[in-house]
């Protein structure tokens, strides 16, 4: 995968995941009949956020970077799928038993798994637990993999006031809470500092406690019309898999849809609707997967806050579509808002 800007850190690439696009529920975890303790084989694991693996998005991303330390640290991976309206002692079994399995380090996909962390990581003091986008429980074995998603998505707005022609744009959030809100916060203020003219149309499709909103096409699909409807000629989608019928939708139209978490341009399950996703806005989930377990290997195990921002290349715009390529004025734009990012002239909004 190319970017605007190339991975600093170990540098992987997010494979293309030739996985058909599913909802959570039903899948098991790939070592439920054997435990890596039994087999003298060093094991690490991650347990699935709502969508599952096969989401294209946030769970996929996550997955390539287990895939990654498989191949280059020849450990055994090991995988565990949330179930539909699971509570937070379906969260609470499912890591004691990926860590009494003696999978190092473990893995919660996504800030869902922060109550359930918070109870287990004491209980298994020398295994390692990572949660991505939370920071609200932590320990002497826990690891925050966090991102400055309000960066990536300034730039996508830029790059939507820079490739729309009728001067509307929408946002997509799968559920309203704070994570998302960073998204909508950065993209908005990048829109509106570009165009200041321009209207952003903004929606929700569900509210906790339901997370439908994550893993529900359909929802996105609807919205993303209604957008289209209304004049927008870019659709934003921080919705997890339930985004997938935004770009559905967005191509349906002959109109641009930006992605989210991996670069969805390259996702095989997007494939038919790759033509329309301008750009993604990426987070390194894959690589902040891959850091923890090889920290976990080298024996120095990280612990405590991690943030991935823009500096770091943490966050960033995909440029895989050829037809972005062509954009001078749209890449200009978006490289010196970075820059202006990185070099703190610019302050973006964390909530709208």
């Amino acid at each position: 995968m190319r970017r605007i800007t190339r991975i600093a850190t170990v540098g992987i690439a997010s494979a293309a995941l030739a996985l058909s696009a599913t909802a959570c529920g039903g899948k098991k975890s790939s070592d439920a009949s054997s435990s890596p303790s039994e087999s003298g084989q060093k094991s690490a694991a991650i347990a699935y956020d709502i969508g599952g693996r096969g989401d294209q998005s946030f769970n996929d991303a996550a997955y390539a970077g287990l895939k990654k330390a498989e191949t280059d640290l020849k450990i055994k991976g090991s995988e565990a799928e949330p179930t539909d309206g699971e509570g937070e002692a379906d969260k609470v079994q499912r890591l004691t038993e990926l860590a009494r399995k003696g999978n190092n380090p473990v893995i919660g996909v996504g800030f869902a798994y922060a109550p359930a962390i918070k109870k287990v990581a004491p209980k298994f003091p020398n295994t390692t637990f990572g949660i991505i986008d939370d920071t609200s429980v932590t320990g002497p074995n826990v690891a925050n993999m966090v991102f400055n998603e309000e960066q990536g998505s300034y730039l996508a707005g830029v790059a939507a006031a820079k490739a729309s022609k009728s001067g509307t744009v929408g946002f997509i959030g799968g559920v309203e809470v704070p994570l998302i809100k960073k998204f909508e916060a950065g993209f908005t203020q990048g829109v509106k500092d570009t165009n200041p003219n321009a209207k952003v149309l903004s929606a929700y499709l569900t509210q906790p406690p339901n997370f439908d909103g994550f893993a529900k096409p359909d929802l996105g699909k609807a919205a993303a019309q209604g957008q289209l409807d209304a004049g927008a000629d870019v659709i934003y989608a921080a919705a997890g898999l339930a985004g997938s019928g935004a770009i559905e939708a967005a191509s349906a139209k002959g109109k641009w849809a930006i992605g989210v978490d991996s670069d969805q341009y390259n996702q095989a399950g997007l494939a038919k609707y790759k033509d329309s996703i301008l750009t993604s806005v990426t987070k390194d989930v894959s690589d902040s997967v891959f850091n923890l377990i090889k920290s976990v290997e080298d024996g120095k195990p990280t612990t405590g806050e991690i943030r991935y921002g823009l500096d770091k290349d943490g966050v960033g715009l995909a440029d895989s579509n050829p037809k972005y390529k062509e954009m001078t004025d749209l890449i200009a734009a978006v490289e010196k808002a970075k820059a202006d990012i990185i070099a703190k002239k610019i302050t973006v909004k964390t909530a709208p």
